[in-house]
């Protein structure tokens, strides 16, 4: 079960976001979503070699719209993009959205990972769970764990899915500066989760005696991998502030939040993971981010995140 850890941060102490969760109730699968109904300023980047997203091209520096509405995080692979749909017109019956004419259209940016093989293409999430994630979403939510985009991830596949461990969804955040920097990330990677202070295996490829062991020493050692299916995995995040942020600013803080990626993961960005990370700026704090401050720690309250993520299975 979810399980609130208020001493980590969540991705609501930046004020101006909510986040809301659909999981389903009888598989292993769900989605996240992120609403900023005001606007937020945004950028993404992607490493992994599978990825599986949606309006990525208008988070571009150079192209029109400035702000987005929300960010879905979601299980099921491509068939998940779905739930975009859902949140879309949860946004738009609410008078939320980039103006065209007299239409508004909600800009919902989605990413994707690859939990099918623990379920199915049939119950993978659709536009009424992105519909039921808005209306669950709350500006207090702190809940992590098996929940949400999180619910059907595991980590160290790439030894064979059988020796995987639970992945899940974490949160950490900081205060520094004046402003807040969050991060939300649903780690369901191919590699495993190590602690970035020491380089300890947390969970990952389950060696004989079912504990976790390096899935990088175990292939310098000369195992081979268990055949996991291309596109298979994927780590999605979001990192989020409360200072203003260009959409050039907000593009490159997500590209520094990978760094938080590569030290709690490992190996990371594979051609089976399709790794992608959001930045928002809500500006709510009134003040211009300082991006060596905020890019100085964004890969450390990503990696606390991810670790947050796995720790929680075991609180």
């Amino acid at each position: 079960m979810p399980e609130a850890s208020p001493d980590a941060g969540a991705l609501c102490d930046v004020a101006g976001l909510k986040v809301g969760h659909f999981t389903h109730p009888s598989v292993p699968t769900g989605c996240s979503v992120v609403l900023c109904e005001a606007g937020a300023t945004a950028g993404v980047d992607v490493r992994g070699a599978a990825p599986g997203t949606r309006d990525l091209e208008l988070l571009r520096p150079e192209n029109t719209v400035q702000q987005v509405h929300a960010i879905l995080l979601t299980g099921g692979s491509a068939f998940g993009l779905a739930a975009a749909d859902g949140v879309m017109r949860w946004l738009a019956e609410r008078g939320h959205g980039f103006r065209v004419g007299q239409v508004r259209v909600p800009i919902v940016p989605a990413a994707v990972l690859f939990d099918l093989w623990r379920h199915g293409a049939q119950t993978a999430p659709d536009a009424a769970a992105g519909r039921a994630a808005c209306d669950a979403a709350s500006a207090d939510e702190r809940s992590r764990g098996r929940i949400g985009a999180g619910t059907g991830a595991t980590v160290g596949k790439l030894l064979g899915v059988e020796r995987s461990m639970p992945g899940g969804l974490g949160m950490a955040s900081v205060r520094i500066g004046g402003v807040t920097l969050s991060a939300m990330v649903a780690v369901n990677a191919v590699g495993d989760v190590v602690d970035p202070r020491g380089g300890e295996v947390i969970a990952g490829s389950r060696g004989a005696d079912g504990r976790p062991r390096s899935t990088v020493q175990a292939l310098l050692d000369g195992e081979r991998p268990g055949g996991a299916l291309q596109g298979s995995a994927t780590t999605i995040g979001v990192i989020a502030t409360d200072a203003r942020l260009t959409k050039a600013q907000a593009t490159k803080l997500a590209q520094i939040a990978h760094d938080g990626l590569a030290r709690a993961i490992h190996p990371v960005h594979t051609v089976m993971d399709g790794d992608v990370m959001f930045a928002l700026a809500t500006g709510a704090a009134d003040v211009d981010g300082d991006m060596t401050l905020l890019g100085g720690v964004a890969a450390e309250v990503v990696a606390r995140a991810i670790v947050d993520a796995v720790r929680v299975q075991s609180r």
